[in-house]
């Protein structure tokens, strides 16, 4: 299996990129709500392994809990790959927007990118456009499903508050 980085997809050689891939998660939850890290894997998309301590699960998340603001929950995970050790990081928050390492980030293709304070101001505003977090989300329901009697109802609904 080839691996191949993408908007919600960063690849780290090792534990000693942390660094970067703190900054790529914060620039991809911006973006997309859900991120994926593999380290181990790198940007070539080969599967190199990595050497896996009796701390090193604990330093990622760490890491993430230290320097992800607001607070995200991720889901650390080591896997077998191409018959090497390799760490599998999942995260998802829906409150951004997110700062990582005291700075903000948006992902760009394989990319993060650093906002300034227009850019941050921009998608602030955009966020904050809905009502509630769950607006920004991408439904798995093709219109037809769509009730049109539920969504008056929630629009005078919506329309008291």
């Amino acid at each position: 299996m080839r691996f191949k980085e993408s908007e919600t997809v960063e690849l780290k050689k090792s534990t000693s990129e942390l660094k970067e891939a703190i900054i790529s998660i914060g620039a991809i939850l911006n973006k997309h709500s859900k991120a994926t890290v593999y380290f181990g894997i790198d940007d070539a998309g080969a599967v190199l392994g990595q050497q896996i301590g009796k701390s090193t699960l604990r330093d990622i998340s760490k890491a993430i809990s230290d320097w992800i603001e607001p607070k995200v929950f991720s889901d650390i995970q080591i896997k077998k790959i191409s018959g090497k050790n390799c760490i599998v990081v999942n995260i998802s928050g829906h409150d951004a927007v997110y700062s990582a390492r005291g700075r903000y980030y948006l992902r760009m293709g394989e990319e993060d990118k650093k906002l300034s304070v227009d850019e941050l101001r921009h998608l602030v505003e955009k966020k904050n456009n809905y009502a509630y977090s769950w607006g920004a989300e991408v439904s798995e329901f093709s219109l037809s499903k769509v009730s049109a009697a539920a969504v008056k109802k929630f629009g005078n609904y919506s329309a008291c508050k």
